[in-house]
Formats: C-alpha cells, sequence, structure tokens
C-alpha cells in the first residue's frame, strides 16, 4: 500500500489515526488455546497454518471474528439484537485494533426452497429490473418477475396521503411473478400411491403398508372396521365413492369397535403424521418412508420455472426472464453484452460485473435458477465471495474458511487474484489454509501447532514465507512436498460399468471404473464429476453382490447431544466396561438417560431463552459441565469417571482403553479406526455441530471401515487436512485397497492424483464445457500426455 507523499518536509510525524496498523491478540484461551499471543498486520493477506485440530479456527474464527461480530452486533438496538444469534464473550485477555470482520466460511446456504444462486448474489434483482424496463409485453414493475412474490388483489377504502390532500382508492393490488401452483418453489410434491397400500389385497389381508399400520393394531382398524367399505374386497375393486373415503374423506366423528373416534382418509392422516414433521426428527424407518412415498415433480404449470405465466410471457430479444435464469452464467454473460440500451447503461454495466465475477470465480458453469441448497461447501463459499467483491467497503477485515476447498489447481490461481484484490482494496484479509499455493502469496504467516487438540494451541511461527520454510515447523518442512508418481500401479480385479450417464451436465458418458484399485476422479470444479461418481454409481450393483459405500462430507443427522462417541458406537462398549467394574447397569453411564444431571438433562449447558433478546447458553452450575449426576462421577474405571473419559482425545482414549485395568478391546477397536482417519485429536465428547466438513467425513469413513460395503466413493477427503496428513491418508486409502475394497475417489489434490492406480480426467471444461472423459490411464501417463489442464498442473508439480 503505497502513502500519499508528504510536502512538508520538517513534519514526519505519523498522524496518531494512522498508527493502529495491528490486529494485536493477547492471552487467546478459546478452546485448546494456550495464553495466545500475537499481531496480525493489518490491510495486508495474513495466512494461518498448522496440523487439523491444531487451533486456527480457535484463533481466527472463535477469538478475533466472534468479538468483532459481537461488538458491532452490540450497536443494535435491543430489539434488533432479539433477531439476532448471540454471542458470548471469548476466552482473551486483551484484543485490540479489531475492524469489521465478514466470514465467508462454507456453510452450506439455508435449503430454503425459494432461494436459488440468483436470489442469493445481486443478479436476480438486476434482472427483474431490466426486464421491467425492457421486456415486451411489459407486464409491470420489478416485482411481476419475481416468483418471491405473488400477486395481490384487495377492496376497501385505502387512504393516500399526499402532502395535504388524501385520496381514497378502493382497490390495491400488486403484480408478483409467483406461479400460483407451486408458489414460487418449481416443484409440486406427490404421494406415490402405490408406496400406501398394496391394491391387489383387501384390508382384511394387510393392504396398508404404512409403518405403524399394522393388521390389527387401532390404526389399521380404523380403516378396516369403519364400514364405508368392505374389508374383504381387495382395494383395486372400490368403487369411486369408497376409493375416496379411503383416501380423502375430511375428519368424522363415529363409533368404531364401541369407541368414539375420528376417522379421516389415510393421506391427509399421514400427512399430519408424518409429511408435515421436519425429516430429520423422524426416525430413520420413517423418513425412508418418507422418502419413498413423496416424490417430488416439476410443477406442470409452470414446466419447474417458478415464474407466473404472465411474467414468462414478457421477453427481450425473445428470451424471458426463465430462459436468462436456465442459461449457463458464462452465457449470460455474453447475453447481457449483447444488450446495448442507453436508457439502462449503468444497470447493465453493474449486471455485466457481477456476472464476470462468477466467471472469473470460476462458477461460470452455474445458473442462477440453481437451488442455493444443491450447492458444495467450497461453491456456497466462492458464492458469498461475489457478494462481496462487488462492495464499496474498505478497511474491513475478510475471515476465509480454506477458500480454495473443491477447486482444481488450475482454479486456485483465480482465488489467489481474488484474494489480493480484496487485499489490495485495504482491507485485512485472514485465511486459514493448508494449500501450498495460498501460502506462497501471503504477507505474513501464523503457524500454530506443534500437534493437535491438547499437544495443539501454541504459535510455532510467525512472519513471512520465506521465514516459515526456514523455520523447521511441521509446516515449513512439508511446504515443499512432492508426492513422485507411482512406479507400479494395481492391475484391477474387475470393472465397474457406467453407461450412457446424463446426470447434470454428462454427455451421454461410457466408462468402466476398474475395481480392486484406487481410482481418482479429477477434473476443474462443475466438469461432472460429482454427478458421475454421485449420480451413476449408486444405483450400479457392487463387486462380489457388496454395495456402495458413498462417504460424503454432508451434514451428520443428530443433535446438539450427539458427539464422536455416540455417533461411532463407542460409548456402548465404554458404558458396559463401567457398569461391570462398578457392578451397576449401564443406563447410569449416559448423560441421555438415568445418569444425567437433572438440572441441565445431560446437556452440559443450559439454554435460556429471553423471548425478544437473543437467548444465552451458559455451563450448568451443578455439573460444571459435565454432564453426569454427582453420583454418578463416584464411579471409575482405570482411576478415571465416565466424565473425564469423555473429555479425552481419541488419541489418549486409545492408550487408555488399550491396555491395563480400562482395557477393552471393542472400544479400542473403534478408537484405532478414528486414529487411523486423522481425527486422533478430536475428543469423544465434542458436539457433532462443531466439526467441520472434512471432519465429518472422516468420522463416517471410519464409522464404515468396518462395513461389508465392496467399493467405497470418497468426495475429497483431503478437505481441511494438513500437508502432512495427506501423507497419512494415502496409507490409509492404500491399507483400505490392500484389505480388497475398491476405492473411487473424487479429489483435486496432485498427491493423491500421484498416489492414484487409475485416473478419470473430466472437463475439458466447466458445464456445458464439461461433462466428459477427457483422459483415462494412469498417473504416469497423464504426465507424460500433458494435453488436459489436469496433466499440466500434475506435471508441474511433480516436477518432470
Amino acid at each position: 500500500m503505497s502513502k500519499a507523499k508528504r510536502t512538508d518536509t520538517q513534519s514526519p510525524a505519523q498522524h496518531v489515526a494512522d498508527s493502529h496498523d495491528l490486529i494485536r491478540v493477547h492471552g487467546a484461551r478459546e478452546n485448546n488455546l494456550k495464553d495466545v499471543s500475537i499481531e496480525i498486520p493489518k490491510r495486508r493477506l495474513t495466512v494461518f497454518t498448522g496440523v487439523s485440530g491444531s487451533g486456527k479456527s480457535s484463533l481466527v474464527f472463535d477469538t478475533i471474528a466472534a468479538e468483532s461480530q459481537r461488538l458491532i452486533n452490540e450497536t443494535y438496538s435491543a430489539f434488533v439484537q432479539g433477531f439476532m444469534p448471540t454471542l458470548a464473550r471469548p476466552e482473551v485477555d486483551v484484543l485490540e485494533g479489531l475492524t469489521t470482520a465478514i466470514i465467508v466460511d462454507q456453510q452450506r446456504m439455508g435449503a430454503d426452497p425459494r432461494s436459488t444462486v440468483g436470489t442469493a448474489t445481486d443478479a436476480n434483482a438486476m434482472l427483474r429490473i431490466l426486464f421491467s424496463r425492457l421486456g415486451k409485453p411489459h407486464i409491470g414493475p420489478p416485482s411481476a418477475y419475481a416468483f418471491n412474490v405473488p400477486s395481490v388483489r384487495a377492496s376497501g377504502a385505502i387512504t393516500v396521503e399526499r402532502g395535504a390532500k388524501k385520496t381514497v382508492k378502493q382497490t390495491f393490488s400488486r403484480t408478483g411473478g409467483m406461479c400460483a401452483r407451486c408458489e414460487g418453489r418449481g416443484s409440486v410434491s406427490d404421494v406415490d400411491l402405490t408406496q400406501l397400500y398394496d391394491d391387489s389385497k383387501s384390508l382384511a389381508e394387510g393392504a396398508i403398508t404404512v409403518p405403524g399400520y399394522k393388521a390389527g393394531g387401532w390404526n389399521y382398524r380404523l380403516y378396516s372396521e369403519s364400514g364405508f367399505f368392505a374389508a374383504d374386497k381387495p382395494i383395486r375393486k372400490y368403487t369411486k365413492k369408497e376409493l375416496h373415503d379411503f383416501l380423502h374423506r375430511e375428519p368424522t366423528r363415529m363409533k368404531i369397535a364401541g369407541i368414539n373416534m375420528t376417522y379421516e382418509g389415510l393421506i391427509p392422516r399421514i400427512q399430519k403424521s408424518m409429511l408435515s414433521k421436519d425429516v430429520d426428527s423422524l426416525q430413520p424407518h420413517i423418513r425412508e418412508f418418507v422418502d419413498r412415498a413423496i416424490t417430488f415433480t416439476a410443477c406442470p404449470d409452470c414446466d419447474g420455472t417458478r415464474l407466473s405465466e404472465a411474467a414468462r410471457s414478457s421477453k427481450i430479444k425473445k428470451t424471458s426472464i426463465a430462459d436468462a435464469c436456465a442459461m449457463q452464467i458464462s452465457d449470460l454473460a455474453e447475453w447481457v453484452r449483447g444488450l446495448d440500451e442507453p436508457s439502462v447503461a449503468p444497470l447493465l454495466t453493474a449486471l455485466r460485473h457481477t456476472l464476470d465475477s462468477f466467471v472469473e470465480i470460476g462458477l461460470g458453469y452455474l445458473s442462477l435458477d440453481r437451488p442455493s441448497g444443491t450447492l458444495s461447501g467450497g461453491e456456497a463459499q466462492r458464492v458469498k465471495m461475489i457478494r462481496h467483491l462487488g462492495s464499496s467497503l474498505t478497511d474491513t477485515t475478510y475471515v476465509f474458511d480454506e477458500p480454495t476447498t473443491g477447486l482444481h489447481p488450475h482454479d486456485i490461481q483465480r482465488m489467489n487474484d481474488l484474494l489480493l484484490r480484496l487485499r489490495d482494496k485495504g482491507n485485512t484479509v485472514l485465511v486459514v489454509e493448508h494449500k501450498p499455493e495460498v501460502i506462497a502469496i501471503a504477507d505474513h504467516v501464523v503457524d500454530l501447532g506443534p500437534g493437535a487438540g491438547t499437544a495443539g494451541g501454541t504459535v510455532c511461527f510467525e512472519g513471512t514465507v520465506e521465514g516459515l520454510r526456514a523455520g523447521g515447523t511441521i509446516t515449513g518442512r512439508h511446504l515443499d512436498d512432492r508426492a513422485a508418481v507411482k512406479e507400479t500401479v494395481r492391475k484391477p480385479t474387475g470393472t465397474l460399468e457406467i453407461r450412457g450417464a446424463t446426470t447434470h451436465n454428462l454427455r451421454d458418458v461410457d466408462v468402466d471404473i476398474p475395481l480392486g484399485v484406487l481410482t481418482v476422479v479429477t477434473g476443474v470444479a462443475g466438469s461432472g464429476k460429482s454427478s458421475l461418481v454421485h449420480g451413476s454409481l449408486p444405483q450400479q450393483p457392487g463387486a462380489d453382490g457388496a454395495g456402495v459405500v458413498s462417504i460424503d462430507q454432508g451434514a451428520i443427522r443428530g443433535s446438539r447431544r450427539s458427539n464422536p462417541a455416540t455417533y461411532t458406537g463407542l460409548l456402548e462398549p465404554i458404558r458396559k466396561a463401567f457398569a461391570k467394574a462398578n457392578g451397576v447397569k449401564p443406563a447410569l453411564f449416559s448423560a441421555n438417560s438415568e445418569g444425567a444431571c437433572p438440572n441441565c438433562n445431560g446437556a452440559g449447558v443450559i439454554y435460556t431463552d429471553l423471548a425478544m433478546m437473543a437467548g444465552v447458553t451458559t455451563t450448568c452450575e451443578e455439573c460444571e459441565g459435565k454432564r453426569f449426576e454427582a453420583s454418578v462421577l463416584e464411579y471409575h474405571l482405570g482411576g478415571r469417571d465416565i466424565s473425564e473419559v469423555l473429555a479425552m482425545s481419541v488419541a489418549e482414549a486409545e492408550e487408555f482403553f488399550g491396555a491395563g485395568e480400562a482395557h477393552t478391546p471393542a472400544a479400542h477397536r473403534i478408537l484405532g479406526r478414528l486414529a487411523d482417519v486423522g481425527l486422533g485429536y478430536l475428543t469423544l465428547g465434542q458436539p457433532l455441530t462443531t466439526l467441520s466438513g472434512g471432519e465429518r467425513q472422516r468420522l463416517k469413513l471410519a464409522t464404515h471401515m468396518a462395513d461389508k460395503g465392496g467399493v467405497y466413493v470418497l468426495d475429497e477427503p483431503t478437505a481441511g487436512l494438513h500437508l502432512a496428513d495427506v501423507e497419512h491418508l494415502l496409507g490409509l486409502l492404500d491399507r483400505l485397497v490392500d484389505s480388497g475394497k475398491s476405492v473411487i475417489v473424487v479429489e483435486h489434490h496432485q498427491a493423491v492424483m500421484a498416489h492414484a492406480d487409475w485416473i478419470i480426467d473430466l472437463g475439458p471444461g466447466a458445464g456445458h464445457d464439461g461433462g466428459r472423459i477427457v483422459f483415462e490411464g494412469t498417473p504416469a501417463d497423464l504426465v507424460a500426455a500433458r494435453f488436459t489442464l489436469t496433466g499440466e498442473h500434475l506435471a508441474a508439480y511433480v516436477g518432470t
């Protein structure tokens, strides 16, 4: 950043307002941080590195960003604060020089059915204004093109005051663009009747197949003894009225089997009891039934465009707003460039800039009507970045969480340029990252460690990238690591055939995926890797009849009470071991059962809802956050009580249950698998809601490692892994393959590509420029051929 030249050479003293060039952190103790004190230069790009679990997120997100957001929230009125999340003050002695922090994380964007890529950025709003000005025929204001705005007509007296004049209007109308049938969702839900009953059977023969409607049960007798239809007649022979009474009859009070009951049709009844509830809260067998019974089909009135007929009829150059939103963004940018209309020139410039940002950041393959809930974590983060790139704010702190997740090496360069552009506008950019390509562009590096969990939480190095290389820390030592291409590759034991795959942008792809080896599917973001692997593989019968186990980074279904111990089934053998050693029953050692602290019901914290003010979370005073009743903590195993065991890290617990008095083989086996996937630093009782996407995937992998599945499909397992841990992961993948499994990995990391036995490269570009297979073969052949983007980057990486 160049300072303005001073003309008065007499007084070189800096103005006091310009002296605040550092963010100072003193005594940070959040999570595993051990009294960390650092100084971060402002208006520079600082990268935080260190092994997974070393405390990077605790320092950047839970301390610096959390305090900045908390202070901003406190500037609002109490009423407004009631609608904001509550943030407790982080454990830190001094935080000075903070600026407004904007967190650009990888949380999936809200899965609201009406949220799309266009509504999440300003692109849709600008298109609506454009069509309201230039669209022929003219149908109304911008809201007439919005699928989130219904059309409203009201009658009655409305008084409009303009100065001293008062006018009374008799009617009021607002034109919206929402399709009336699907209410702007683009799809309508339908109940698949074949999943509710078998029409070849009668009620007496048990025709209803809904869970909980077993023949003889009350739910069943409601229908079989209602008298509306003969119980011994097959359903397909019902008259029209009988079928209507069976499926759709409105609630009717009547006597059934001598008891006063309310009879209603099967569909409204299960809609109330199952379909209207949050899917995640249902029991697994009911959730499975709901997934089967409810089918979502494109709305027949709007063809899935979400827009009313009027909104679709208004066009610019034969293109309606629905066509524009369905276009690939790179094509839409070209179309907007072709519009030359002086009356809306500033709007066109802004729209072009937004659409070009999409292309520049490597998201040109999306379309504006893509539901935002379907974006991957990395894509969601890049869509959020677009909002900030056009922002006029400066002197803000931008905090990024591994912005290269899901990016091909070809796209990382673009991401680096964007980070530098944000910095050059005068912003402080803080990035948590493992990729050497991003560490290389940092002005300042903070390396945390030396280990993970309790072995981390200290600053190992602070300074320049050159200093890091020479510093001798784990990150410094591994910064220039390069995996060599395998000399010999394994021979496949068979193949999985995929024929005519057309999911999303795939162009009738035929490919044979070899079994019994490590296969890596690669290609730029948006080239069709996930569509191929997740869209075509699950339908395949696996090798030797064994199933396909697909392990992604999606959220794990569970409440804030769930933790690695409950999720992996580890708690079961631990409870039994405690019960056996103390001669009491296992239920005492569950924080969700008899042993729970009565004050906080085993949550360890008390959630206080302050109505209009934001709720507050406080540690339970009775159990001091230990989650158990005091009497339960008097029982010991190997000198430790149950809360001390749950506070152990996986690595500590593995040692504890491995030998001596606490020797528990069943627990030791599960802990060994968790350590194998690189989660040795997680504590057994850490809530699952606090895990990152990469950690969730590795936790699922550890749980599935004992499965009988023959084919494992992993989606970017290196996400969130330190350079040193990537070697560890490669060893694990090798062990899986050597034990007879077939492993298919969607991955961008060059070390994993170099280690593969077989590579399938998709491309050549993203979106409609991709969807084809551009290379199949060994890594050595790919490096030698060098004609694909992946080949070039892999060749540069292995240094040939």
